[in-house]
């Protein structure tokens, strides 16, 4: 493994984005330590970075509308995205080696499941039950259950279950506990004893043969972590929860072809397996994140590690009902996903985590976060110049792989269950596909605005709990 540069002691160094790029080329010991000033003596760095970076987009943008051969460098960047974007397409996925026997069972690993829970009443019993059986000897795998600071009847379920099954062990947190999920899982990992670590979501619903499925993925002693697709449970109820549905199928199927490529797997939080060697060598999880799962998939990839895919079976999670809610969840998941960017950009390119990686990763950076943020720029410039935006092309392409994507992913996920494949079947995922084009545009704003929020206001993005209901059933995956 590579060393890890994030478990070192602090420098008080401010950051500055000028000097910083100087300074990586001339000194890299300093660079380095101007960077663990950044990351982890508050946020201010975290929004210079940004700012900086939002800037450098505008002026280039506005620069390519007034040079002449603006318009063949767009082409050109658009030509190496698709390109990329056409190795996702015709590459076969990896192979998920086959379910443990009953003979491997003897020799399986030790499992520990940690479900960190705030306010959770309505969902938690649920989960713990489930949990509680699966089809996994009882002797080799436990569950941690872990009360963050609860103020419902969350402290007392947990208890009673406690009582009744073996297995669940419960952690109580104190009121000045801190760290948010991640301090939670932070606190009970001493006390575990599994050679794999399992992270769930209060609402997370699972069938009984999950680790079955899991475990298997491990034999590689390059797997660092393994991701378990997420699917709506309740993704009939309305158009979100149907763009959800959708998402996730889309997903699913990025995930999968990205790893096929030699390119990043990413956590997922809910349905997340860990080895311990692997989170050891991280140092657990940070606290100073809003996204636990994406900085910890930075954080594996530059220690080396690969991250898995499992298909099948799936882990269902209540998809929000209102807009309102998707708002406020997709920006933190967005903030969080750029943070990890603005933390670690140094190290992305200096760590030898491969070539594959690293232009899988900044592909991904610029069509999520860099061509959103272009198209203010290139809308405006468009109008002022009474011509077309600039980004047309790149920006055609990315909502092309976003149709295509969800299509692949939603057949993928069906052909998985079995069903055939006819007809009927086809127009249906036709028609899904297109609903959920509509609901990803979206992301586009959202993209947007964390781009430029995270420039100009001091603060980090309030986090608002999304509430679980506890409605939905298995069968809805």
């Amino acid at each position: 493994m590579t060393e890890n540069y994030w478990s070192k002691a602090e420098s008080e160094t401010e950051f500055d984005p000028i000097n910083s790029l100087l300074s990586e080329l001339s000194d890299p010991e300093v660079a380095e330590e101007e960077f663990r000033a950044d990351f982890f003596q508050g946020l201010a760095g975290r929004r210079q970075k940004a700012a900086f970076l939002l800037m450098a987009i505008w002026i280039t943008t506005i620069l390519l509308h007034l040079i002449s051969w603006g318009i063949w460098l767009v082409l050109g960047f658009t030509i190496l995205a698709g390109t990329q974007i056409l190795r996702y397409l015709l590459t076969q996925p990896d192979q998920i080696p086959p379910i443990l026997s009953d003979d491997d069972l003897a020799n399986a690993p030790q499992v520990s499941l940690l479900v960190a829970a705030k306010n959770e009443e309505a969902v938690i019993s649920d989960l713990i039950a489930m949990l509680c059986n699966l089809d996994y000897p009882e002797d080799k795998y436990e569950i941690w259950a872990i009360d963050d600071r609860s103020t419902d009847n969350t402290p007392a379920i947990l208890d009673r279950l406690a009582k009744a099954y073996p297995q669940l062990k419960v952690v109580h947190r104190a009121a000045n506990a801190g760290g948010g999920k991640s301090g939670a899982l932070n606190q009970v990992i001493p006390q575990t004893c599994g050679d794999i670590i399992g992270v769930f979501d209060a609402d997370a619903k699972v069938t009984t043969d999950l680790l079955r499925q899991v475990v298997p993925l491990f034999d590689n002693r390059d797997m660092g972590a393994v991701q378990v697709r997420k699917a709506i449970a309740n993704s009939a109820e309305n158009f979100w929860t149907k763009g959800q549905a959708a998402e996730m199928a889309l997903d699913s199927y990025v995930q999968q072809q990205r790893i096929a490529v030699g390119g990043i797997g990413e956590l997922r939080g809910n349905g997340q397996f860990i080895s311990r060697a692997a989170l050891h060598s991280c140092g657990g999880w940070n606290e100073e994140t809003i996204t636990d799962d994406l900085d910890l998939t930075i954080r594996l990839h530059l220690d080396n590690w690969k991250i898995g895919f499992l298909l099948t079976p799936p882990v269902l999670e209540e998809g929000v009902t209102k807009g309102s809610s998707l708002w406020h969840q997709r920006n933190r998941w967005a903030e969080g996903g750029y943070q990890r960017y603005l933390d670690y950009w140094r190290y992305i390119f200096r760590t030898p985590m491969g070539f594959g990686k690293r232009v899988d990763l900044l592909c991904w950076m610029l069509l999520q976060y860099i061509v959103p943020a272009a198209n203010v720029p290139d809308g405006i410039m468009a109008i002022a110049r009474h011509r077309l935006p600039l980004l047309s092309p790149i920006t055609a392409l990315l909502f092309t792989w976003g149709f295509i994507g969800i299509f692949r992913g939603l057949i993928r996920i069906q052909t998985t269950s079995g069903k055939t494949i006819d007809l009927p079947l086809l127009l249906t995922t036709l028609r899904q596909s297109l609903l959920g084009l509509v609901y990803m545009v979206h992301w586009q704003v959202v993209m947007l605005s964390i781009t430029a929020r995270m420039s100009v206001r001091p603060k980090r993005l309030k986090w608002v709990k999304t509430v679980h209901e506890g409605k939905t059933s298995l069968n809805n995956g």
